[in-house]
């Protein structure tokens, strides 16, 4: 089995991490969209043209199946979108249902931070429509938090002090879980825990993402190349000192979700 993921940056490196553990036989092909990288900051249409470059690429590469790890792509690649493509296409969206279930009842709010696009999109009003019916959940968008990633600065006195602006206006003693509503946020829960007042839940939709992959996949075509994994900067193969980041920003993921 061969899958595409990708992602605006590096952020989609989570949902890879996850699905490797769960999917150790398959092969993966990673494609981070360095070249645009934030989307969050881009308009529905710019986002479009990168999703449609991006899918016809992994579709060369003749992949089985396609992930969309990154919320804000997600919110503006409609059904109809990807039904127009041969292969199943699974997106992702902020785990405010998974959050709501596991929190709707201990009297706090839960927070959800994702790009300016993922919170203004029609996609996670809709869900909420659905699934907040106490209006127990509160929106953030986190623009900048992209940027710190891509650099590699998850824990710098900088990123505490722009989380902490940010959330200047909330009453942080009322919350309970923070629903990360973008891949790259996943980096920072240890700058969250350092913001917040007590211990704070994170959320994430990796798990379900990859879970609903593994239910549409059907077949096993390409058993000759398990356990591979090949990584691509806005199309071009990564170079052996970019892969060697790459594996600085996986030990990083792995450190963060042991905690």
């Amino acid at each position: 089995m061969k899958v595409g993921i990708f992602d605006s940056g590096i952020g989609g490196l989570s949902v890879l991490h996850h699905a490797m553990k769960k999917m150790p036989n398959a092969e993966f092909i990673y494609y981070a969209d360095e070249k645009h990288v934030p989307y969050g900051e881009k308009t529905v249409e710019e986002i479009r043209g990168y999703i449609e470059e991006i899918l016809d690429f992994l579709i060369a590469k003749e992949v089985d199946a396609i992930v969309i790890a990154c919320n804000t792509a997600t919110s503006v690649a409609t059904k109809e979108f990807r039904a127009g493509y041969a292969v199943p296409i699974v997106g992702m969206e902020p785990a405010v249902k998974k959050a709501v279930e596991l929190y709707q009842n201990t009297g706090k709010r839960i927070l959800v931070a994702a790009t300016p696009v993922t919170i203004a999109g029609n996609k996670l009003h809709n869900l909420l429509e659905r699934v907040d019916k106490e209006n127990d959940v509160d929106l953030l968008p986190l623009p900048k938090l992209v940027r710190f990633a891509e650099r590699g600065e998850f824990e710098s006195k900088e990123v505490e002090k722009y989380l902490r602006q940010e959330m200047e206006e909330l009453n942080l003693e009322n919350y309970i879980a923070v629903v990360l509503g973008c891949t790259h946020f996943n980096y920072f829960k240890d700058s969250f825990r350092n913001t917040f007042p007590e211990h704070i839940h994170f959320v994430d939709g990796n798990e379900g993402t990859i879970n609903q992959l593994i239910r549409v996949i059907k077949e096993d075509r390409h058993p000759e190349t398990r356990g591979k994994v090949t990584y691509y900067y806005s199309g071009k193969e990564v170079t052996e000192e970019e892969k060697s980041e790459i594996e600085n920003y996986m030990r990083q993921l792995e450190k963060m979700y042991k905690k």
